[in-house]
């Protein structure tokens, strides 16, 4: 955890952008997560002078396929930004849309949802600013420190902007830019990956955060941070413990929005 840059990714799990030469700049952040994702090559017999003909294997079905009619207006990829935002404007408030990056939107969006189950996120791979603010801490009654309840005022624009969208707009405007967001997932991950099955898979990684009773207890890690006392917690996904460093009304509002955003993304 942060001390000062504490980054909540509220919008990244449910919706949908891109251009310029920051994609380029960009491009390179996503290769090296490609590579590290990659099993390094083993040694092989050499190959034959005279092989047959591969047969290539049928690409894997989605597990959560989508009904995604043709949409003749929908951009190129690279030409999403404008409208990838606008689709998001007419979900959410203005000032909950503000910590969003607005380049390269639909590209980040999907590496940041696909990193949401590891320990860390890279920066430049992020598709939001740092929330306004900083952390708050609190002594606890033990004298060490603890997350203070502060924070529930900090979040909360943004909680309440994702928990009060309309989960069945929010997957329409997601199926939509479909095609773009599974564009995207496959520049960067499995070429016969689908991203709705990844994001169905990240959400029920959040919906499996745990509900410790709060407040809880943090400690400096000598780098700047905060980290959980509690080695169970530390040992959480970046994501899992975005939801815990709300409260644990908000945590469960979340979730419940996230509970209705995936039964809408699985119906077919």
């Amino acid at each position: 955890m942060q001390k000062r840059k504490a980054v909540w990714p509220w919008a990244v799990v449910g919706v949908v952008a891109v251009g310029g030469i920051g994609w380029w700049l960009f491009r390179d952040d996503v290769a090296q997560l490609r590579q590290a994702t990659v099993a390094p090559p083993v040694d092989t017999p050499a190959t034959p002078a005279v092989q047959a003909p591969a047969t290539p294997e049928p690409a894997a079905e989605p597990k959560y396929p989508l009904d995604v009619a043709a949409d003749p207006a929908l951009p190129a990829l690279a030409d999403s930004d404008a409208s990838s935002w606008q689709a998001l404007s007419g979900l959410f408030p203005a000032d909950a849309l503000a910590v969003l990056l607005r380049e390269q939107l639909i590209q980040r969006v999907v590496v940041h949802v696909d990193n949401l189950t590891q320990p860390s996120l890279p920066a430049a791979a992020m598709a939001v600013r740092p929330l306004p603010g900083a952390l708050q801490v609190e002594q606890g009654g033990a004298g060490g420190e603890q997350l203070a309840a502060a924070n529930a005022t900090r979040y909360a624009p943004y909680v309440d902007a994702f928990t009060r969208a309309d989960a069945g707009a929010v997957a329409a405007a997601y199926k939509r830019f479909y095609p773009l967001l599974q564009q995207a997932y496959r520049d960067i991950g499995p070429p016969d990956g689908h991203f709705n099955d990844r994001l169905v898979v990240v959400i029920d990684h959040l919906l499996q955060t745990p509900e410790p009773a709060r407040p809880l207890a943090v400690e400096p890690d000598g780098k700047g941070r905060y980290r959980f006392v509690d080695p169970a917690l530390q040992s959480l996904s970046i994501g899992q413990k975005a939801l815990l460093r709300m409260d644990a009304s908000q945590q469960q509002a979340v979730k419940q929005q996230l509970r209705a955003l995936r039964a809408a993304i699985t119906r077919g």
